[in-house]
């Protein structure tokens, strides 16, 4: 039997029963308010990447790499996409932007192409297609992804509660990391969500944690994204979220936000009593994107052989 505060494996998205006063039968179910919006605290990067059309050196000559660049950079600036750093090459384009959480990346790579394509063929006379279909889309950030997975971990021993009988904490990783897919993308979009009870009140327990888990892996697999992994402790969670390309990392937050009020509001409202709350959550989460590389390692690399744009 795993002892609470380990990681473990759910076997399945379903709700464990919990035993004692907290048990689902004994109170009548709470109704929460589910939140229309959330305040946030965010660092979202992302690496974008959009090819020409057959390959063809476009923005080989006669200034065109430095009208494409000057036109993503004002649409950037349009449509509140920051450009942390921006090059163009021969027969593509690479770009590192920072985003919001309401910000799907499909919409941005539709937004910038569209719009580019059109500015820069009527500039130079040219007919469309300006690119070729899709684009390639990483997420990155201020550490890597294998230091945020540490840090999830690790919670436990950050609080203080390793060294309990039975720590307050569930933590969870995948075993079989779920595939995802979306046509004419390339894409590794990995997100670090926070989320803190209301008031920071003490709410979950390990048991409670784990039905918690299990439930929000079957909100994340119906709503088409995926969690590597979760920490809950007692007044706060951290996930490990994993998103397509037309989901924004806020659409994920309110799903898990929403779903998992309603979930503890109707199967375990003693823990909500006991802890004077008539609303789960803060309306406020952080999000932060991770990567196999780092923001200042992408930005260092794109600067070599050459200037690039940067803001």
């Amino acid at each position: 039997m795993v002892q609470p505060g380990k990681t473990r494996a759910l076997q399945s998205p379903t709700r464990p029963h919990l035993k004692g006063a907290a048990a689902p039968t004994i109170l009548t179910a709470m109704h929460l308010e589910p939140f229309t919006s959330i305040a946030w605290a965010y660092q979202l990067h992302y690496y974008l990447c959009f090819g020409a059309y057959r390959h063809r050196a476009t923005f080989g000559a006669d200034g065109s790499g430095e009208l494409i660049t000057g036109l993503l950079a004002e649409i950037c600036e349009r449509h509140g996409y920051h450009v942390l750093k921006l090059k163009a090459y021969p027969d593509h384009v690479r770009m590192l932007v920072s985003l919001q959480p309401q910000h799907a990346i499909s919409i941005v790579a539709q937004t910038l192409k569209g719009n580019s394509s059109r500015e820069f063929g009527a500039r130079l006379g040219m007919e469309p297609p300006l690119w070729k279909k899709g684009y390639l889309a990483r997420s990155v950030g201020r550490v890597r992804i294998q230091a945020v997975k540490r840090y999830l971990a690790e919670q436990s021993e950050h609080h203080g509660y390793a060294k309990r009988r039975l720590p307050p904490v569930f933590r969870y990783r995948t075993e079989r990391p779920a595939v995802l897919t979306a046509g004419h993308s390339s894409f590794d979009l990995s997100h670090h969500l926070v989320f803190s009870t209301r008031k920071r009140a003490g709410v979950f327990g390990s048991a409670l944690g784990e039905a918690l888990a299990g439930y929000w892996l079957s909100v994340a697999a119906k709503h088409g994204f995926a969690i590597d992994q979760i920490t809950i402790l007692p007044d706060h969670t951290h996930l490990l979220v994993r998103t397509v390309p037309k989901i924004a990392i806020e659409t994920c937050a309110l799903a898990l936000l929403n779903n998992g009020q309603h979930f503890v509001g109707r199967h375990y409202p003693g823990a909500l009593i006991e802890a004077g709350l008539d609303q789960l959550w803060r309306g406020a989460a952080y999000a932060g994107t991770c990567g196999q590389m780092t923001t200042a390692l992408l930005k260092s690399f794109l600067s070599q052989e050459g200037n690039g744009r940067q803001g």
